[in-house]
């Protein structure tokens, strides 16, 4: 059986990758960018750093900088008619994953039309929309490096998976150094999504040897330096190896899929507007015990992989090590609990049955070692709220 890899044409890794951004759309063909990013960026001075760049290489650029943390189809709207009404080329994302979905949705949006429904799973759009160079400033969500977007569906709260060829980068720009101003909150909700990233491509049911190799390295990268890159934001070495792993990771699971978490996550997302990384931390510890008796040797892999267990402990002794590492990194980095992000118990509880049906709508849950049904998806929706 083989396997299709999907990468972006082009990737630059490491500190200033993002200041070639003028050689790269060189090398793309690329004259007349649209930047898309958020507010935050714009205050930091990215952008104006990244348009002064450009500026002195004589490439006219604008800017749309109201993306949305969670995007909607309404928030990317404004953008969508920017590429209809302007002469753009291409378009550099700028941000973290949710600039970088915006960004792969209005490429796609403005060149094509139609509503972002008319693109959800299981469509797969293999359309090329306007290339898209991905400057990543978290680690992270892997954006930079996959076939995915998620965009909300505003009128109906469900969080829309979007999947194709045509939302890959053409190029991907991996510069650490962007990351060492991110607070330790961001730091924390982002280097656990790519964690999990790593740990679900690695136990899916389409991983391959390929997949396999990325997020085994993912993990080794990500779980060591977690801690650092929270409790010491300016350590370059832990930024530098969180920055790869999550690109490493996004690859991983690009090519392999998602699974459980990701499917159970994406309308606590939508619902309570948790951020993404965030509701993969609280899933991640109870999904995880629900899913290793289907494939116990598997994640003793990954519980190597990430340094709390050796090659001489037992698959389940490596198992149980895993458990208490992922329990201990959610308290160490401060991850609240649903009620402690201010859910409501009687909400969360009369949603339990729609969130469930949305998780399984996504199909990340079929990936899952153990597939659950709908019936076991609300069970483990009550444990992840009973959970200490």
């Amino acid at each position: 059986m083989s396997h299709r890899i999907v990468l972006p044409r082009l990737m630059e890794v490491g500190a200033g990758a993002s200041q070639q951004i003028v050689s790269v759309l060189h090398n793309l063909g690329c004259k007349r960018p649209l930047i898309v990013t958020d507010r935050m960026m714009v205050e930091l001075g990215y952008v104006a750093r990244i348009s002064e760049i450009l500026a002195n290489a004589d490439i006219p650029s604008d800017c749309f900088a109201d993306t949305l943390p969670e995007p909607t189809a309404a928030s990317i709207r404004a953008g969508v008619e920017m590429v209809r009404q302007g002469d753009y080329d291409s378009i550099i994302a700028l941000g973290g994953g949710s600039p970088i979905d915006s960004a792969k949705a209005i490429g796609i949006l403005g060149k094509f039309g139609g509503e972002m429904r008319d693109y959800r799973f299981p469509r797969d759009v293999s359309e090329a929309g306007l290339p898209l160079i991905a400057i990543p400033t978290t680690a992270g969500t892997g954006s930079e490096a996959t076939r995915f977007t998620i965009i909300t569906d505003e009128t109906s709260d469900e969080k829309m998976l979007c999947a194709g060829l045509g939302f890959m980068p053409v190029a991907a720009l991996i510069d650490y150094e962007l990351t060492l101003s991110l607070p330790p909150r961001v730091t924390a909700d982002t280097g656990i999504d790519a964690l999990t990233h790593a740990i679900e491509a690695y136990v899916s049911r389409k991983a391959s040897l390929y997949s396999d190799a990325q997020a085994l390295q993912a993990m080794r990268l990500l779980a060591p330096n977690l801690r650092a890159a929270y409790h010491e934001p300016s350590n370059r070495q832990a930024r530098e190896a969180m920055m790869l792993g999550a690109t490493l990771a996004g690859i991983a699971f690009s090519n392999a899929s998602v699974a459980l978490v990701h499917g159970m996550s994406r309308p606590i997302g939508a619902f309570f507007h948790v951020p993404h990384g965030l509701s993969n931390a609280m899933l991640l510890p109870a999904i995880t015990a629900f899913s290793i008796p289907s494939a116990p040797e598997r994640y003793a892999d990954c519980a190597r992989a990430m340094g709390v267990a050796g090659e001489g402990d037992s698959v389940e002794a490596a198992n149980e090590k895993m458990l208490t590492e992922l329990r201990a990194i959610n308290k160490e980095l401060q991850v609240p609990s649903p009620e402690q992000f201010g859910i409501t118990r009687e909400r969360f509880f009369e949603l339990r049955e729609t969130m469930a049906k949305q998780a399984l709508a996504s199909g990340s849950p079929g990936n899952n070692p153990r597939v659950p049904t709908e019936a076991e998806i609300i069970d483990l929706y009550e444990i992840v709220w009973n959970q200490e």
